[in-house]
């Protein structure tokens, strides 16, 4: 018998892990990867710390948070600062005024803001009622049609039009130079990878890899007074209201024998006849030297059974779908539902720490 049965070994069930046996919990933490770590699993190749599901890049104004993750790993001073590919033609992200003076010209943060204002009149837009109008307004139509349509859409599979507005407000706009993507006081890679942080988070912890919660779950919740599920809510009761919808990532990842590919870890392909969404270029993350590259070419997809679940579609229908599924996890007092999964929310990694420590274990 175990205190807790942790389900999934990714950040939200790592920091539960830690801070149940922090109180003299015993724990038991499965996954039915074949690996720990959950979505932010690095794996070495050609002595680089490829991240195996996509960029993960930790940023966070919690110092709290911060302080946490500091016990587990140091970390060293990577600064998001992605580049914009439309057909050849290369623009800073975060919209900043290197993007605003490739775009238009302008010199001037009042020449951009006049630009971007005379634009967002042209369109009629007062209240945006969706993510294009909500672009619009905050870029202009330009930057819109270049730089967040075709990337945007290919990342949904849903026209922008039928996109909710807060999507877009995650994406940084101001009238500096600052090449920062985050507006975040703390920034940077874990060195020597995420795994070797969670491997130090589960220390003391008996990890159990290879297992599929939901197909044991009758013998597994025998095993522990009280269950932590980072899983799917929906998986968790069988799809019985329907599932929630999901947008899923396809990876493809091929090593280049040649030290630089793109020069910038992150580059994002935003016209829509690329299939792609963004290629990584792993090296760059931790400012390697090494002779060889790792790239991973990013296709986004409508999840479905058998596919990883990444990002919640959190429109007004699956919000409905998940607070009646939240509200049949009431009725589960031995256990806990967390992670974006669990909670069908668009975590950032701090936000899922923050939730974790939140639990009162």
């Amino acid at each position: 018998m175990y205190d807790y049965l942790i389900i999934g070994s990714g950040l939200y069930g790592a920091v539960c892990a830690h801070e149940a046996m922090a109180k003299g919990k015993s724990v038991l933490v499965i996954d039915k990867r074949p690996h720990i770590a959950g979505n932010v699993y690095t794996e070495e190749m050609e002595g680089i710390n490829v991240h195996v599901y996509g960029a993960h890049i930790f940023h966070t104004n919690n110092k709290t948070v911060w302080n946490y993750v500091n016990q587990f790993a140091e970390f060293n001073r990577f600064t998001n600062s992605p580049v914009a590919n439309y057909h050849g033609e290369l623009y800073s992200l975060p919209f900043n005024m290197y993007t605003f003076n490739k775009m238009w010209g302008v010199v001037t943060p009042a020449q951009a803001e006049a630009k971007i204002e005379e634009q967002r009149k042209a369109a009629g837009i007062t209240q945006p009622k969706n993510l294009e109008e909500q672009a619009i307004s905050l870029v202009g139509t330009d930057i819109y049609e270049k730089l967040v349509k075709g990337y945007t859409e290919k990342q949904w599979g849903r026209p922008c039009s039928e996109l909710p507005a807060f999507i877009i407000k995650r994406l940084p706009v101001r009238f500096t130079f600052d090449n920062n993507y985050f507006n975040a006081l703390y920034q940077g890679i874990p060195m020597g990878g995420y795994t070797k942080m969670v491997a130090r988070m589960l220390e003391g912890a008996e990890v159990k890899l290879n297992i599929d919660y939901l197909e044991n779950k009758k013998e597994l919740d025998k095993l522990a007074d009280r269950v932590i599920y980072t899983g799917a809510i929906d998986a968790y009761f069988g799809y019985q209201l329907g599932a929630l919808e999901y947008r899923s990532v396809r990876f493809e990842t091929e090593t280049l024998d040649r030290p630089n590919f793109q020069g910038n870890a992150a580059v994002n392909y935003t016209d829509s006849e690329t299939p792609w969404t963004r290629i990584i270029e792993h090296k760059w993350f931790e400012f390697g030297t090494q002779p060889k590259t790792v790239i991973s070419r990013e296709y986004s997809s409508e999840w479905k059974p058998g596919d990883e679940p990444y990002y919640p579609v959190n429109d007004e229908k699956n919000s409905r779908l998940y607070e009646q599924y939240r509200k049949m996890a009431e009725n589960e007092p031995k256990v806990i539902f967390g992670g974006r999964l669990g909670e069908y929310k668009y975590y950032d990694m701090d936000q899922v720490i923050e939730a974790a420590l939140r639990v009162g274990i």
